[in-house]
């Protein structure tokens, strides 16, 4: 099943609000620090509900110590930036992929992305936005996995 990971959060709503739809779909989270904020912040709390309880939850203190982890288990790391090669609704996703997002400010760093097999993007209609809300990419993002692996039947 397609993991999520943020890398450098910044905005513990966001982070609470994604971290309650991976407890909905029993997807794992992949937070990677430094984080723009306390794992206990109380708007993080209020974000994710009383469904902390189960939001499998990773916490990586650097990039560094994230990908040692995610070399043990393999799969994909799919990169979403504005600037991605492939239209996430024509991609094929694969159960052991990992959808990596950056932070609400900066995106995910470049080392980061030269590391991804694939970046991807999310169409917009209007040029004068320049993106979706971090929740929402990820939410978007999560489930056109799953429905093209048949998780949502």
């Amino acid at each position: 099943m397609p993991q999520v990971v943020l890398v450098h959060p910044q905005i513990p709503p966001n982070t609470g609000n994604i971290a309650r739809t991976c407890a909905a779909t029993g997807t794992e989270l992949h937070l990677v620090g430094p984080l723009g904020f306390e794992i206990s912040d109380r708007y993080l709390k209020r974000a994710g509900l009383d469904y902390w309880p189960y939001v499998k939850l990773h916490y990586h203190q650097s990039i560094e110590v994230f990908t040692q982890a995610y070399q043990q288990r393999q799969g994909r790391l799919l990169g979403f930036t504005v600037r991605g090669n492939n239209n996430y609704i024509k991609f094929q996703f694969a159960p052991d992929d990992w959808l990596l997002f950056g932070s609400e400010t900066a995106g995910l760093p470049q080392e980061v992305l030269s590391s991804c097999h694939e970046t991807l993007y999310i169409p917009m209609y209007e040029p004068g936005v320049r993106s979706l809300n971090l929740s929402v990419s990820v939410a978007v993002s999560l489930f056109e996995s799953r429905r093209q692996l048949g998780y949502l039947e």
